[in-house]
């Protein structure tokens, strides 16, 4: 009987070890990839306040590996990455990317400053666009980080519940939650929160 006991406490042990290793893999990994919402609610659309967008993003601190989420209507607009001169001019002719499915999800691969403009000339020039300076990467970690899927909490389906014009909002985004670590708008990948526990439990075990 004790023999059994002692056989299962050690195979308790055992698991922990290894849910302990595996999620200090998953902290490594993952543990600083952030989503950030267009806007602070995903919301890609011609602002009620002409300096919102940029507003929310001098707020933020934007890092290589992070994404940023734009939610539209796929027939009605589209999201362009430009150059400064053209984002400055709302030339909508050559962009260096032009994203149109409804719910673009752009990852930061390097440092420095993004723009973005509506593909709708007449929504940029009524100020949907929004120019992000990325952080320089100190982390030695390179540019080719893979982000994770975003976490839980509310505020990745909220797509505002109507768009300009009095038409329908779109869609929600596929319920890919995020939880917003600080006003920011920034979602915390979630599955940090179980590894960094995870490794807790690990290390005194490790200790013990």
């Amino acid at each position: 009987m004790a023999q059994n006991i002692i056989s299962s406490i050690n195979n308790d042990r055992g698991l922990l070890y290894a849910f302990g290793i595996l999620s200090l893999l998953l902290v490594i990994q993952k543990g600083d990839a952030f989503q950030f919402m267009v806007g602070g609610g995903g919301k890609w659309s011609v602002p009620s306040d002409a300096n919102i967008l940029n507003q929310w993003a001098e707020k933020n601190r934007f890092q290589t590996g992070d994404t940023l989420l734009f939610v539209y209507y796929a027939d009605k607009d589209s999201v362009l990455l430009v150059k400064k001169e053209d984002y400055d001019n709302c030339n909508t002719d050559s962009p260096l990317k032009k994203y149109t499915d409804g719910h673009t999800v752009f990852q930061f691969n390097h440092s420095g400053p993004h723009y973005f403009i509506s593909g709708v000339k007449e929504h940029c020039q009524k100020n949907e666009k929004v120019h992000i300076v990325v952080m320089a990467d100190r982390s030695g970690k390179g540019s080719n980080q893979t982000v994770s899927s975003p976490p839980p909490a509310p505020s990745a389906e909220v797509p505002p519940s109507s768009a300009p014009g009095g038409q329908e909002a779109p869609p929600p985004a596929p319920s890919q939650e995020s939880s917003p670590p600080s006003p920011s708008g920034a979602s915390l990948i979630d599955m940090s929160v179980v590894g960094s526990i995870g490794a807790f439990i690990g290390s005194v075990l490790l200790v013990s």
